[in-house]
């Protein structure tokens, strides 16, 4: 179970948590401190599930201490790590996306401590700030097709060394 923060910390420590999180990389500080404002912050424990494969993409995570492993079950060979993300990270973007369930597990492979977005806050702030929406869009465009490359290089890696 998360252990959520006390509601009283300062939003100038936020501001610049987010700021060097590359997913909000660009953004002016005052679209900084409207995100700043709908999130709260949780620590857990090693081995906790933060979520699995099929839940409801409520969330999105950003890492600020620790580390956490995405990851699917794939049958006759149990867990597959996809990744294993550290400070500074964000996990469960795909949430403020689309509708979909969640594409993968999120298990704590070190003590972490995470900021959290939900989605209904988020979409609630971008509704009523389109400047906001369109700067997070385009970051959000950004990170997608970065990934994108990435699997594609893998996948490449894949085929031409035989193992796909």
């Amino acid at each position: 179970m998360p252990e959520p923060s006390e509601s009283g910390t300062e939003a100038a420590p936020r501001e610049e948590q987010l700021a060097r999180v590359p997913f909000f990389q660009g953004l002016t500080r005052e679209a900084l401190a409207l995100i700043a404002q709908v999130t709260t912050e949780e620590s857990h424990g090693l081995g906790t599930r933060i979520f699995q494969y099929g839940d409801p993409g409520d969330k999105v995570f950003i890492l600020l201490e620790g580390k956490v492993r995405i990851s699917r079950e794939v049958a006759g060979m149990g867990e597959e790590a996809l990744a294993v993300l550290g400070p500074g990270e964000v996990f469960g973007e795909m949430s403020l996306l689309d509708e979909a369930p969640r594409s993968a597990d999120a298990r704590v492979h070190e003590r972490c401590r995470l900021l959290v977005i939900a989605k209904d806050a988020f979409d609630d702030l971008l509704f009523l700030h389109k400047d906001l929406a369109y700067e997070v869009l385009w970051n959000s465009v950004r990170m997608l097709s970065a990934r994108l490359r990435e699997t594609n290089e893998k996948l490449t890696f894949l085929t031409v060394s035989g193992k796909f």
